[in-house]
């Protein structure tokens, strides 16, 4: 038997910096192209952003068109920073019947690091968001 021919992880790496460099101006009001904007650390992952973990969580932060562009630049500065978790990503289109509906997720590395997932949680507050936050595993519970 054959082994597959094995993924050109050059070209996976091209297409995921040209994704990135996309997402870093786009405004989720304004994209229909592609369903999510996402955002990682400008900087390798530290003791306060690890690398993602099989147990990794995602706080989930509901909205709507008219404020998601505000809220999306307070998450992915933070984000960029390092201060949040590992990823961000937006929602550019609603998966509801409220076609205004959108959401914020913010990943965890480890969903089982109740310290980390607190600390994210914290800085979410400082950010100002004050709407309902829910924490799900990744793995366990899809996103509304």
């Amino acid at each position: 038997m054959t082994q597959p021919p094995k993924p050109d992880l050059d070209l996976i790496q091209m297409v995921q910096r040209a994704r990135m460099l996309h997402d870093a101006d786009a405004q989720p009001s304004q994209v229909t192209a592609v369903y999510w904007i996402e955002a990682k650390p400008e900087a390798k992952p530290t003791v306060t952003t690890p690398p993602p973990t099989t147990r990794a969580g995602e706080w989930v932060i509901e909205t709507d068109v008219t404020q998601v562009d505000a809220l999306w630049a307070a998450v992915k500065a933070a984000t960029l920073a390092g201060t949040l978790g590992y990823k961000a990503k937006v929602s550019t289109s609603s998966r509801t019947d409220d076609t205004a509906h959108r959401i914020v997720i913010v990943r965890t590395p480890d969903a089982d690091d109740t310290a980390d997932v607190e600390r994210v949680r914290a800085a979410l507050v400082a950010l100002g968001i004050t709407s309902a936050l829910r924490y799900v595993r990744v793995n366990e519970e899809p996103v509304a």
